[in-house]
């Protein structure tokens, strides 16, 4: 049957008779079983953030390029995977010398706008022929143009596809993630709306209302990352200790902001730690905060 792949997944150049690729499929559901790839645009900068699974327990991950999940493009352009390791690496190759063929033709760093484009289209062209197969990796793209002083996020997915967002999620829990992601006051939009409003939609709700519904810092989007990460994994209610069912795992982050006049840098190791402690102390407080309301409602029915 059609809808079954059978027949039809051979290639990455076949159609099933209902219009799919499955091979495209395929790789998209590869970067859904990894770990976490997360992105937020704030008002003063960008935070990338990975979560990276530790599959076993005597491997070095840290300074080593095969634990890594995020790359350096070029000094104001970073890049953040999901999927196949070895696929990302090509993906941030490719990247670099997108970048580097720019800057030597043109005389000026690449846009993120124009480098997404290049990327998305290369990765495109793997999904055309039947001698190769679709990236399993999706690329979170986060960039600041000089030219228009302004910053940008991009994610570009195993079919080619490539959108700009102001938060963005890949891997395994994305759902989830964006929902919680969807809380935060990114987009100036709806921020914008909901002051007007009067509503409660940006950070921690009321919260948010006392702010006047601005947009959030990169300081607080480092928070605010570290808490979704833990709570997609938190599943067995261990109060964010990072030893849930799914393994120990660990967060690799970087940020491009004012502070650090838009170079594409990693978040310095006591403000992860930071930003973890708080993550575990929020996740906690909202979880006896339940258990309260639980109680509370057995009390009614009793």
């Amino acid at each position: 049957m059609a809808s079954s792949g059978s027949g039809y997944d051979l290639s990455s150049s076949t159609f099933s008779p209902d219009g799919r690729i499955f091979q495209v499929e395929y790789a998209s559901r590869a970067v859904e079983s990894s770990g976490a790839a997360l992105g937020l645009r704030c008002a003063d900068g960008i935070v990338l953030c990975v979560e990276k699974p530790m599959n076993k327990k005597m491997m070095v991950t840290k300074n080593t390029p095969a634990g890594r999940r995020i790359y350096a493009v070029d000094g104001k352009t970073g890049l953040a995977l999901a999927g196949y390791p070895g696929d990302g690496r090509q993906v941030a190759n490719r990247a670099r010398e997108e970048a580097a063929n720019y800057l030597e033709t043109y005389g000026s760093e690449i846009p993120p706008d124009v480098l997404a484009a290049r990327l998305s289209a290369y990765v495109h062209y793997f999904t055309l022929h039947g001698a190769l197969r679709p990236f399993g990796c999706t690329a979170l793209l986060a960039g600041y143009d000089a030219a228009t002083q302004r910053h940008s996020l991009h994610m570009v997915e195993p079919s080619g596809s490539c959108f700009e967002y102001y938060a963005a999620a890949a891997g395994r829990g994305r759902q989830p993630a964006r929902t919680e992601m969807e809380k935060l006051a990114v987009n100036p939009t709806r921020a914008a709306a909901a002051a007007a409003s009067g509503g409660a939609g940006g950070v921690g709700g009321e919260e948010g209302m006392e702010r006047g519904q601005q947009l959030i810092s990169v300081a607080e989007g480092v928070r605010q990352l570290a808490k979704i990460v833990y709570t997609i994994r938190d599943s067995g209610g261990n109060g964010g200790s990072g030893a849930s069912k799914d393994g120990p795992f660990e967060i690799e982050m970087s940020w491009l902001c004012e502070k650090t006049g838009w170079k594409h840098v990693g978040v310095p190791k006591d403000v992860m730690e930071e930003a973890v402690e708080w993550a575990k102390r929020e996740i906690e407080a909202e979880g006896e905060e339940e258990d309260e309301d639980d109680d509370e409602e057995d009390g009614m029915e009793e």
